[in-house]
């Protein structure tokens, strides 16, 4: 991934933006060169992402043991107008650009089909997302002889991770007046995106 200094994520920042992640796009290539993709929920746990496929996704057949992966994780993204710019006043000399947030990472990748190896993610999945609900739903509540048949329809992947890239484009290039003008801006937009990016501006601003 090509990272700018300014973008540069790493740190606290990068592992509070996995954390707060919920899905990710498996990229792997099989034996005949294609490449392919899946978005899948995971957990990121330490150098490793867990995640499973549907067994009739043939992106796990098509992955050799130890193979090498791609798993892109992507944040809130944004259309940034020049005309938010204070620089637009000053000179006219901007142009549109997008801001984005995504970490990528790179590492060997193994396909677990094992009922009980996947019974541990879907469980460590479900925990996760029901674990700020009052009335949270549980792996167990399920009928065993259900659960156990709904598991044998998916398979578990795993990525070793070996190497981690973060970048924040969010207009650390830009002063300070601009970079407030297009937190303005998004601010005034529809959708839920370019107000998450609007926050996400914002904090970088005084760096």
């Amino acid at each position: 991934m090509y990272v700018p200094k300014d973008f540069v994520m790493a740190g606290p920042e990068l592992h509070d933006f996995l954390d707060a992640q919920a899905s990710a796009h498996l990229v792997t290539v099989g034996p005949d060169g294609r490449p392919d993709a899946t978005l899948l929920p995971i957990i990121v746990d330490g150098d490793r992402v867990l995640g499973h496929l549907g067994r009739k996704n043939q992106q796990w057949a098509r992955i050799a043991p130890g193979s090498p992966g791609l798993v892109v994780v992507s944040g809130a993204e944004a259309y940034i107008s020049p005309s938010w710019y204070a620089a637009k006043a000053e000179h006219g000399r901007v142009v549109p650009t997008w801001n984005y947030t995504e970490v990528q990472l790179r590492g060997a990748v193994t396909v677990h089909d094992d009922p009980d190896w996947v019974l541990d993610v879907v469980t460590r999945l479900t925990e996760r997302h029901e674990s700020h609900r009052e009335r949270r739903w549980h792996v167990g509540d399920a009928p065993e002889k259900y659960l156990r048949g709904q598991l044998l329809g998916i398979v578990g992947v795993e990525m070793v991770v070996e190497s981690v890239e973060g970048k924040a484009k969010l207009g650390q290039n830009r002063s300070d007046a601009d970079r407030a003008g297009a937190v303005d801006g998004l601010r005034q937009e529809p959708g839920v995106h370019s107000h998450v990016v609007a926050d996400a501006m914002q904090a970088t601003l005084g760096r």
